[in-house]
């Protein structure tokens, strides 16, 4: 194979698995390769994924030497990818008025949530989480963008237990965009007793589902890590959970209109 064919692979390969250690050797034997062949495609790989503000590559030296791909967007393509997401949101039709908006067909456009899903694992690259958790339906997509990139498992809290996941754990909580009591529940096998979890959801008005997260996760124990939030309704004020992290902040004027801005501590990531 020409040395043009394995970069490529080489390059799909790698960052299709983000986070993932692949030993040279590997790609040697699949290549049909020196080890050294192989070292040399690296380099070149590497300098492409740099140049492209695409992450970077980590290389471990000795007998069992690797590499693995750690998505790392820079400042330039994630304020891109906010301004992307930013405009996907401001289209006035979407605004359903009382601090929601329409969001369906954003949060299940894979080219739009993986950018949201990008800079969340920038930003919660040091967290260390050993889980992503989301709760059904809209969040999903972003979550398991970011569990991808950060090489972790994603676990979906559902709003009723299913008989075909076994016994279950179901706490109620109060949703403040349902104005309702409603359930969570999921598999005792879902979440790893004493687990580090990373909590993505799409929209938030009032906290209360994530607060319900948080809660549910007392009942394994876990610990959670870090909080994204796609898009939030207001300031922090009136919330129920006081540290999260929104990509983007929907605001009512006083002209009745409503209003989408990046919030601002992203663009410095």
């Amino acid at each position: 194979m020409k040395k043009t064919q394995r970069i490529c692979i080489i390059t799909h390969i790698l960052t299709e698995n983000p986070n993932r250690d692949f030993s040279l050797g590997t790609f040697a034997e699949q290549f049909g390769c020196a080890k050294s062949s192989i070292s040399d495609d690296i380099k070149l790989v590497r300098e492409a994924i740099d140049a492209a503000g695409l992450g970077y590559l980590e290389t471990t030296s000795g007998a069992k030497g690797g590499v693995r791909y750690v998505p790392y967007i820079s400042r330039r393509a994630a304020a891109h990818a906010l301004e992307e997401l930013r405009k996907a949101f401001e289209d006035p039709s979407r605004m359903l008025g009382s601090g929601f908006v329409y969001t369906s067909d954003i949060m299940f456009n894979p080219k739009i949530v993986r950018g949201a899903a990008m800079v969340f694992a920038k930003k919660f690259a040091s967290a260390e989480a050993d889980l992503v958790v989301t709760v059904e339906t809209k969040g999903i997509g972003v979550a398991l963008f970011t569990a991808q990139m950060l090489n972790i498992p994603l676990a979906v809290i559902r709003h009723e237990s299913k008989v075909s996941e076994g016994s279950s754990i179901n706490i109620n909580y109060f949703s403040g965009s349902a104005d309702r009591l409603q359930q969570m529940s999921i598999s005792k096998k879902g979440i790893p007793h004493g687990s580090r979890v990373l909590i993505i959801d799409d929209f938030m008005r009032g906290g209360g589902s994530i607060l319900g997260i948080l809660n549910m996760l007392k009942e394994f124990d876990a610990q959670p890590v870090g909080t994204g939030v796609v898009i939030v309704a207001g300031g922090r004020e009136n919330k129920k959970i006081p540290d999260y992290v929104p990509l983007l902040i929907l605001n009512d004027q006083e002209d009745g209109r409503q209003t989408v801005e990046i919030n601002p501590d992203m663009l410095t990531l």
